[in-house]
Order: structure tokens, then sequence, then C-alpha cells
């Protein structure tokens, strides 16, 4: 805002040696959160080889360690002539549409095979060109057009990519019989409840990650191994999850079902309550209309957001005194349907997320030692004395509710002693409030009805970095005398869109960006910024002003300008490019 942008600088690494190659192809993932493990391989910065008895296609490039790099250069058939010692094997991006039994006979060592983002079949893949690829331990298909995996894969197998294909069915020696096993990739696919086998990882026990979100599931899928930490469902059309079926997981660490169709019928108290290492739980996005009970111990972040939540019981967060981040927004809760104890022991929690719903008031018995409380979008239209007893509460959003003067005790905020940020922006505010923390480090009040700032209302608040006071009703004479001055550490302030006719006098020396725009200023008088000498960015479009009314002398110490913004919105003034004493005027959009 007021700045140009600097440029990145860019660290180049230079070697002093010929025919250097840099490698450094990972696999491109179709789903940014559920992340791959690291791709194993040698040293990625080899000396480029191209000797024809090391059997390097034309078309691609090699290392003496067996690495044959053919990403990306339009391959339309598996490339031949390929030396029996390849070990990685990079064929991304390319429209490769068939592998044959006798393109992989000899590839005897090959340990990495990546064939994401070509044009395969199932039709064009041989089953046991894989089978007999004894030393093969990545295996990445992801982006092509399978419809049902390989039926056979080898027992070597460390982790196998197939995502982003058409998936409809697993076999049961695809992922089964692999003692090394550690991630599977199988979202954005089609596979359904019938086209996956009872056992699919059958002897598959160091199995660590599967990912089968963006799917046709209707239940979540039996006999995984108790190996697992990490399982991805979400995307599917899960409506229950079966009796036990998690039972035997006692190393899942992260467990995602979002967006299904999970209901509170659909799972009992049992469901979740023997993940003892559950560490993340997210149930979004879905028809829970009650906070599950019978939740894991040792749980640390709950995703509960987009539901149809209308009740917190009293004992339903009970067992759960680890609990550090609890996500309800976007539910149907009201404050009378939350039991009073219901947070009590979550003396862990630091945030919660409560906005959009339904609450009329604060609810009781918040967790005492939060730092973060969002309780914006709500129907809130009173704060009681007692109802913020929040000692370590550092940011509090109680934006776009019902808040007037008269139901926001003077006393609400008075235990709130290290709050750093207060949003009270779109309610129905007419003066500032009194008795604000002087803690304060950001102060938003805008989209109210402010008309006044009321004796004393700013005084010890030297801590206060931003005030954002916008699209209020505030005049000149709103403001105590000094108000502004008290502000000592204020670097913004923002009095944009309110009924100001002349910029205020009393601006403090520490102040760097003032936002005037959409007011009513009509002049800007010699000692508008005498004050300020350490000002940055001065906005003052959408005003009154013409070039008779602004003294250029204003603008002659300001030494750190460097955005003086007149923009469109007022008579005759000089336009962008134009200079005032030596200062370039800018467009906002400019900067």
């Amino acid at each position: 805002m007021g700045f140009p942008k600097r440029s990145i600088p860019q660290t180049l690494s230079v070697l002093l040696l010929a025919w250097v190659l840099i490698h450094c192809q990972t696999p491109i993932e179709p789903e940014e959160e559920e992340k791959k493990e690291p791709m194993t391989k040698p040293d990625t910065v080899k000396l480029e080889v191209k000797f024809e008895q090391l059997g390097c296609p034309s078309e691609c490039s090699c290392t003496a360690e067996g690495a044959v790099d053919c990403a990306g250069v339009d391959l339309t058939e598996f490339p031949a002539k390929l030396s029996d010692s390849t070990r990685q094997l990079s064929l991304q991006n390319n429209k490769i549409e068939e592998i044959t039994v006798e393109h992989l006979s000899h590839l005897h060592q090959l340990e990495t095979l990546n064939l994401q983002n070509n044009w395969l079949t199932t039709d064009g893949l041989e089953d046991e060109g894989f089978e007999m690829l004894e030393q093969l331990a990545y295996l990445y298909l992801a982006n092509n057009q399978l419809t049902a995996a390989p039926k056979v894969l080898p027992p070597s197998l460390i982790s196998a990519d197939f995502a982003a294909n058409q998936l409809t069915r697993i076999f049961p020696h695809t992922f089964g019989q692999k003692p090394k096993l550690r991630s599977v990739y199988l979202h954005n696919n089609k596979l359904t409840d019938v086209g996956l086998p009872d056992h699919m990882f059958n002897a598959s026990d160091s199995l660590e990650i599967l990912t089968m979100s963006s799917n046709f599931l209707q239940v979540v899928p039996s006999n995984l191994p108790s190996s697992l930490y990490r399982l991805h469902l979400k995307n599917n059309k899960l409506e229950k999850i079966p009796e036990g079926a998690f039972d035997n997981l006692p190393n899942l660490r992260e467990l995602y079902l979002q967006n299904n169709h999970l209901t509170n019928e659909g799972m009992d108290n049992e469901t979740f309550s023997r993940l003892s290492s559950l560490e993340c739980l997210d149930l979004s996005n879905n028809n829970l209309s009650v906070v599950p009970k019978g939740l894991p111990r040792n749980l640390m972040l709950l995703h509960l957001e987009k539901n149809f939540i209308r009740s917190i019981p009293g004992d339903a967060l009970i067992s759960v005194r680890n609990l550090e981040y609890l996500l309800l927004h976007n539910n149907k809760l009201r404050s009378r349907s939350i039991h009073p104890a219901a947070f009590q022991g979550l003396k862990k929690l630091h945030t919660l997320h409560m906005y959009n719903n339904l609450l009329e008031r604060v609810p009781r018995g918040l967790p005492r030692r939060a730092k973060t409380l969002m309780l914006l979008h709500n129907s809130i239209s009173e704060v009681g004395r007692n109802d913020l007893a929040l000692y370590t509460l550092t940011e509090l959003n109680l934006s776009y509710n019902k808040l007037t003067n008269a139901k926001l005790h003077r006393d609400a905020f008075r235990k709130l002693r290290v709050l750093e940020t207060l949003d009270l922006s779109g309610n129905a505010l007419h003066a500032m409030p009194l008795g604000l923390p002087r803690s304060l480090h950001l102060l938003e009040i805008k989209n109210n009805q402010l008309t006044s700032i009321p004796d004393g209302t700013l005084t010890g608040m030297d801590k206060l970095h931003k005030l954002v006071l916008s699209h209020n009703q505030l005049k000149l004479n709103s403001a105590y005398q000094g108000a502004w001055m008290e502000l000592t550490a204020l670097t913004t302030l923002d009095l944009s869109g309110n009924q100001l006719t002349y910029i205020p006098t009393d601006l403090p020396e520490s102040l760097e960006y003032i936002y005037l725009q959409s007011n009513r200023i009509s002049s800007v008088p010699a000692s508008a910024f005498e004050g300020t000498p350490n000002i940055k960015g001065i906005f003052l479009r959408f005003n009154r002003l013409s070039v008779e009314s602004v003294d250029e002398s204003s603008f002659s110490h300001l030494s750190n300008l460097q955005v003086l913004d007149f923009g469109t919105g007022n008579t005759d003034i000089p336009l962008k490019g134009d200079e005032i004493n030596g200062k370039k005027i800018k467009d906002e959009q400019e900067t």
C-alpha cells in the first residue's frame, strides 16, 4: 500500500565442472494437503553421461549412477535401449499410452519409476511387467487414464501413487503382501465399496499413509493396517462409520473425514474412543447436529465447522483435555444450547472459532486460558460484566454482531489484560466504548455509527499501532481534544468514509499512514502535517479539494513520504504523475 515491490534476490550455485546436470524432479501432487514423503534418490548433481553403452535414449539425460530423465520431452512410446543398470526412470509429463512386458523385462535394478501425467490406460499396461521389477520401491502413476489398478505389484514396493485416474477397482495383490509398503495415494478416482477387496492391505503391515479422498466410498474401508498414522477419506459419500472400524488403529494420528454425509446416528460413542494416538480429527462439512461424544483423549485439533450442530452437551468434550484448537464456525449454535460446563477442563485450549452461528450472547463457561476467540457474524446483542473472564486472551473478534453501547458493559473488557487485537466492526455502536484494554496493538471499529470518541477513551493506549475507524459518522469535533496525540505508538490511522471537513490537527508524531479518503475535507493547510515527520502515506481521494486549497508547503518537510494520493473525486487537483513541491502524486492502484 504505497510501496514499490522489492525484487527477490536469486542465489546461484556455480560449480567449476564441465557438463553439470541438476536433477530435481518430484511427482506432481493432485491434492496439495496430502503430502508424500520425499522420494529416495542419489545426489541430484551429477556429471551428464550420454555414452551409447549406458543405453541413454537421445531425448533423455542420464547419469553414471543409473538415473534416466526423460520427463516432458513429448515421448509417445516407452524409450528403447535403456541400460540394464537403470535405477531411476523419470517419464512424467509425456504422451506414453502403452507399456509392455518387453519394455520392462530387463530393468531388474529399477527402484523408481515415474509415469505421472501420461496417457496410460489399463489396457495399455501389462500386469506382469511390474511384477518382475523385483527392486521397485517407488511407483508413480498419477494423472493417467487407468480404470483398474494393476493386479500384482512387486513386494519390494514402498510408495505407490495412483491419484487422479479413473480407478474403479483394486485387487488383493495390488497392495497386499507388501511388507515394506509405507504410503498409498488413491485420491481423485472413482472407487466404490464394491471395488475394494476385503483385505486390501493383507500382510502390508508397515503402511503409514493412505489417501482415498475424492472417491465414491459409502463405508470406511475395513481391515486397515494397525501401522497407519494418516488416513484421508474426505470428499466421499460416507454416511456411517461401522462399529469397530477404527478399533485396530492405535498409531493413527491424523484422520480426515470432512465433506461427507456423516450424521450422529451414523456413529456411536465408541467410534473414535480407541484412537489413543489421534491428534487431528476433521469432521467438518458433514451432517452432524451435536458435538459427538467419546472423542479420544490425546486430540489436539478438532474440526467441526460447516455442520448443523445445534448443541454442545456438558460431557461431550470432557475427555479431550489436551485439545488446543476447537473449530465450530458455520453451525447453528445458540448460546442457551451450549452447556455451561461444555468447555470445563479444556485448560490447553487456546483457539476457539464460533463465528457464523446463531449466538445471541457470549457463551458461558468459555475456556479461561484461550488466546484466540472468534465470535464474529453472530447475533450477539450484549456483553455483560463477567462474560469475558479470559485472562490470557490476545485476540477477540466480535465484529458483525448486534452490539450497542447500551448493552456493552463499560467493564466488559476489564479482565482482558493482555489483549492485543480487538475487532468490533459491523455493529451498532454510536460511541467508542469505554474501558478498552490498554494492551491493544490493533483496534478496529469500522462500519458502525460512531459519532463520538468520549473523553479519556484512548488514554493510556501507548501500545496501539493501528486504529481503524472507517465508515462511521465522525466529524472533526467528535474526538476530545488531544485524543490522537495520546496514541504515541500509532503508525496507521484510518478515518476514511466519515464526515471530516478538515485534517485533524493533533496527529501523533509516530504516524506513518493516514487514510482520509471519502470525507468532506476542503483544504490542506501548511500546518496539516507539521507534527508527523515520519509519515509515508497520505490518502485524500474523494474529498472536496482543489488546487487552490492545497498548500504545497505542507508536504515540503516530509522526507519519508512515498505515497501522496489525491486520486479521483477531487476538483482540479493535480493528476497522477504530477508533482507538488517535488513529491510525485501517485494513484493508490499504482502503489
